[in-house]
């Protein structure tokens, strides 16, 4: 763990977080970052109200099952639980992924999977977990061994569904609310059994997951939802690039995996083409600039690529803004919030190793709050209903002194038109017009004046500034005055 980074992002809080809101299509974004995990729960909370400020409203953690283990220890449940619990009170929505460590001690056996269904059935019982990712890219030799028999044959993808399913019943079994996240799946893979490094795209593991699946005779889903990392083939590539013609999978390749999906599960017991999506990693990596570099270790690999601030601000938001457009996909977690220090690593954070922000954390931070609020982009066919969180209308009495005056706030980007009418004419009286924006507290205070007897009412009209669904209308009670 990094320890001490949110001591120096600490002067960035200063502001209460406004409260999550889920956008149009659903799209929870986040950030994949293990420093929230903390052995107390004000270390916790601090470093998840840090990353709340930047933007995040997910945050994805590690848990490692091990082999033997059949439950987290005590020291491993109260992390997550500080965690769970931290994220709760920031309006943060907390992913756990439950992996092996590595490719050498995958859950193989019956036994062994029994353990890791168990161990994560615990975290959801006991740690209040409500969103469990099943593993880590177990399409790849990296993580997951073996990726095929001696003979050439493919076995990742059936003995992966074998601890899914098993996952799958133990979770439910714990917290039937829990949602249960496969896949995990890395966004390409040479599909060659040979070589030094066997991998399976993510289109012939789902292709094939599927087909275990059919065969299987299963009758109960196995998970609520698929995980999948698109990053671009580097981070010089803008997640606009689709691979029509490859089995790879990127942003840009949504209506392909919604195919592959349904082709593989429609017609069963388990979701398909209409499954919830999870990107569960997405990053871009930034060029460090000279007054950085002493704080990174190592070289650069020259596939990566990196890029300037202002273009991985730029690119960050053109995934965000496909994703928000993308109708199944639930969440989109970027990788990471800070940078890591060795350079063969990832720099893709909004934040140096030592924890000083990037030109592109107040574009990206804005750009994290707009898809929040339903903002960041216009998507056809798209209409957002907007509705009061608080809503706290001017009183009788105040009236009565000649203060008319309105609070509340919205659950998306709103434009409000605030009114105080005639209850019996409806002729206004007063009105304002404004903006606010998600979860903003907003007062709207008319100008003191005295009003001729009779009955009053105020009338507030919502509606969303991007993408607008029929304004919504909120009434106070009638009151008179003399």
């Amino acid at each position: 763990m990094r320890l001490g980074v949110f001591a120096a992002l600490g002067v960035l809080i200063g502001l209460a977080a406004p409260a999550l809101a889920h956008a149009g299509p659903g799209l929870v974004p986040g950030v994949v970052e293990d420093d929230v995990r903390a052995a107390t729960l004000v270390d916790a909370e601090a470093r998840m109200e840090t990353l709340r400020l930047s933007g995040y409203r997910a945050v994805r953690i590690t848990s490692y099952w091990r082999p033997g283990l059949a439950a987290p220890g005590d020291s491993e449940l109260t992390v997550v639980r500080n965690a769970a619990e931290a994220a709760g009170r920031n309006d943060v929505q907390l992913y756990v992924t439950v992996m092996s460590p590595g490719s050498a001690t995958p859950p193989l056996t019956d036994d062994a999977r029994a353990d890791f269904a168990s161990y994560a059935a615990a975290l959801a019982r006991g740690a209040g977990v409500r969103h469990v990712i099943v593993g880590n890219e177990p399409n790849l030799n990296r993580f997951w061994l073996p990726q095929f028999a001696p003979d050439g044959s493919s076995t990742a993808p059936a003995a992966y569904l074998q601890l899914l399913a098993g996952t799958y019943d133990a979770v439910k079994a714990a917290a039937p609310s829990a949602e249960v996240i496969g896949g995990g799946l890395s966004p390409r893979g040479s599909d060659r059994a040979g070589g030094s490094r066997p991998t399976h795209s993510p289109t012939a593991f789902i292709e094939e997951l599927g087909s275990a699946y059919r065969a299987s005779g299963r009758t109960k889903p196995i998970m609520d939802a698929l995980a999948i990392h698109p990053y671009a083939d580097n981070s010089s590539q803008p997640p606009t690039t689709a691979h029509p013609n490859t089995s790879t999978i990127g942003v840009a390749d949504y209506d392909k995996l919604v195919g592959l999906l349904g082709q593989a599960f429609d017609g069963t017991a388990q979701k398909g083409s209409d499954l919830p999506i999870v990107y569960g990693e997405f990053g871009v990596e930034s060029e460090i600039p000279a007054a950085k570099a002493s704080l990174y270790t190592g070289a650069e690999p020259s596939t990566t690529k990196p890029v300037s601030e202002e273009t991985q601000a730029g690119y960050y938001e053109q995934a965000l803004a496909m994703a928000f457009c993308q109708p199944n996909v639930e969440a989109m977690l970027l990788f990471l919030a800070r940078d890591e220090k060795a350079r063969a690593s990832w720099q893709s954070g909004l934040f140096y190793v030592d924890g000083t922000p990037k030109s592109s954390r107040a574009r990206v931070t804005k750009a994290l709050d707009r898809t929040a609020g339903g903002s960041i982009t216009r998507c056809p066919g798209v209409q957002l209903a907007v509705h009061t969180r608080s809503l706290r209308f001017g009183t009788r009495s105040a009236a009565k002194r000649g203060v008319f005056r309105t609070t509340f706030s919205c659950d998306l980007d709103c434009r409000y038109t605030m009114r105080l009418e005639n209850a019996d004419t409806h002729a206004t009286k007063m009105s304002l017009h404004g903006q606010a924006l998600v979860g903003e507290e907003t007062q709207v205070a008319f100008r003191p004046r005295r009003l001729p007897p009779g009955r009053y009412r105020y009338t507030l009209s919502l509606v969303h500034p991007v993408n607008p669904a029929p304004p919504t209308v909120r009434q106070g009670p009638a009151f008179s005055l003399p």
